[in-house]
């Protein structure tokens, strides 16, 4: 799968995702069905059928390429794969059932065990990500394409990062400091990678949680956009992990690195 192929791949997804997004604001508006998972996490109808239409098109795009999704339990048995699909049809989902804004559709092309291309929609804010190689990262802003730049609006008097909690843990407030953090702002979702590799936060730290489909896509993002992420060793984060399980990350834009 070449780079061309990549791009025409992605770029034939963009409305399958907008299209999405208005599917899960118009289920939302009619009333949420949920339960509870095994894992005592939230899904809706909403998560399901979005599901289905990503899948469905990415099927047809990318017939012989294995998809892993949160919501289903396709392929997340086999330990062996290379090139393949994650998906999360809604990241944040505890925003999406209670009418707040930074739930995701997410979706991020692993090649060789490593993200080469993403898409991420944050519908309720109209906000469409997607990359497809280096230096082509871009956000669709009133249906042009605007590439993304990590080091936009860097100061170096006052860096901010984001974070999931705002009860900032012993050793990730340690990774602040060495990096000289001034500001934080708790942010869900993988609207997180977005907003950095779009210059308006530099970084974001967490041990280790959550799954590679939480990530997947944003990673590809944002290292598009000139940024990276790492474990905590400064170790290359790669896909295809035992249940699919994420290490400890650090994120930061192209200025800080």
């Amino acid at each position: 799968m070449n780079e061309i192929n990549i791009k025409e791949i992605i770029k034939n997804l963009i409305d399958t995702f907008l299209n999405a997004g208005e599917v899960s604001l118009e289920l939302r508006l009619k009333g949420l069905t949920k339960k509870i998972k095994s894992d005592n996490t939230p899904v809706s109808n909403g998560d399901l059928e979005v599901n289905k239409i990503i899948t469905k098109k990415i099927i047809e795009l990318t017939p012989n390429v294995p998809i892993v999704s949160e919501e289903t339990s396709d392929n997340k048995s086999v330990n062996d794969l290379t090139n393949f699909w994650l998906i999360d049809p809604i990241d944040g989902t505890y925003d999406y059932i209670n009418d707040l804004e930074e739930f995701t559709i997410n979706a991020g092309l692993i090649i060789d065990k490593k993200p080469v291309a993403g898409l991420i929609y944050a519908p309720a804010k109209k906000r469409m990500f997607y990359s497809y190689g280096e230096n082509f990262a871009f956000e669709l802003i009133n249906g042009k394409a605007v590439k993304l730049d990590s080091s936009k609006n860097f100061n170096k008097k006052e860096i901010k990062f984001v974070t999931y909690s705002n009860n900032i843990k012993p050793e990730i407030d340690s990774i602040h400091k060495k990096l000289n953090v001034k500001k934080f702002i708790r942010m869900k979702s993988s609207l997180k990678f977005c907003v950095i590799a779009a210059g308006e936060y530099d970084g974001y730290v967490a041990e280790p949680r959550a799954c590679e489909w939480d990530i997947a896509a944003g990673h590809a993002i944002l290292k598009h956009a000139g940024g990276d992420v790492t474990d905590f060793e400064g170790n290359e984060i790669l896909y295809g992990k035992k249940d699919f399980k994420n290490p400890s990350l650090i994120l930061k834009s192209k200025s800080i690195l």
